[in-house]
């Protein structure tokens, strides 16, 4: 009996507590407890979401953001991968490197803001900029802290078998280090589409953060419901992708 309530609770009943909210939320809308200028019901936020995808402007908006995304993502991947490779492997890489990558990544990256304004202006570049910084760091910490925590006896092992040094890398250390690097990649994943929420909101003229900031100007709460949905279900859709490729590649480890 208490492994049965110890049980992980099935999917279905994962979704009582949310339909319920959603209910709710839909009940105090109707009795007028919560007003649709401080929040839009269920159903007007759905036939919003509709209308937007008929003419065209969700799609157009989604494409937009997704591409930020991809480069700001694309340029912050390189560079972390990069750096947590030549300080994970080389121990000059770590001393030179790591200090002042620590020092960066104490700096909250959203602050970063005003300084990326007056490099690169109000164009796409601060937008991707923010995004990059934001995956860069959790990456770089990532497949580093994995390269150094490699089981020193796999790597004695490797060198007794008269592995090289480059295949003790490749088939030891990067093996070992996967693990947490994809931990890496679901934490930058979800920093990724934080910081492009608050770059869509420099001087934005198209994209997610565009389409919000038009509708907050006309007190349109159904729609920057709509944008921040969109918002959510973009990060639990990488995420989801993120977990499916970890299990295809850690397929070996024990369950």
């Amino acid at each position: 009996m208490a492994l049965l309530l110890l049980r992980k609770p099935s999917l279905p009943l994962r979704w009582i507590s949310p339909v319920a909210l959603v209910l709710l939320w839909q009940l105090a809308s109707s009795t007028g407890v919560l007003s649709p200028d401080k929040l839009a019901s269920p159903v007007t936020v759905v036939e919003s979401a509709g209308e937007l995808i008929a003419d065209g402007q969700l799609g157009e908006a989604f494409a937009v953001s997704l591409g930020r995304v991809f480069f700001g993502f694309l340029i912050g991947g390189v560079a972390g991968v990069a750096l947590g490779l030549a300080s994970g492997l080389s121990r000059w890489g770590e001393t030179l490197l790591d200090p002042p990558v620590q020092m960066l990544r104490t700096l909250p990256h959203l602050g970063l803001i005003p300084l990326f304004i007056l490099w690169f202006g109000i164009g796409e570049e601060p937008k991707l900029a923010l995004v990059a910084a934001g995956v860069a760091f959790p990456l770089y910490l990532n497949l580093h802290a994995g390269i150094r925590q490699t089981d020193p006896g796999l790597v004695e092992a490797a060198r007794v078998l008269g592995y090289s040094r480059v295949e003790q890398i490749v088939h030891v250390v990067l093996p070992s280090a996967v693990p947490q690097t994809l931990v890496g990649l679901r934490i930058a994943l979800g920093t990724a589409w934080l910081s492009l929420i608050v770059g869509e909101q420099i001087n934005a003229d198209a994209g997610l953060g565009h389409l919000i900031n038009n509708a907050r100007e006309f007190l349109r709460t159904d729609v920057v419901v709509v944008g921040l949905v969109v918002y959510a279900l973009l990060g639990l859709t990488t995420d989801a992708l993120v977990r499916m490729l970890e299990r295809r590649v850690l397929r070996w480890q024990a369950r």
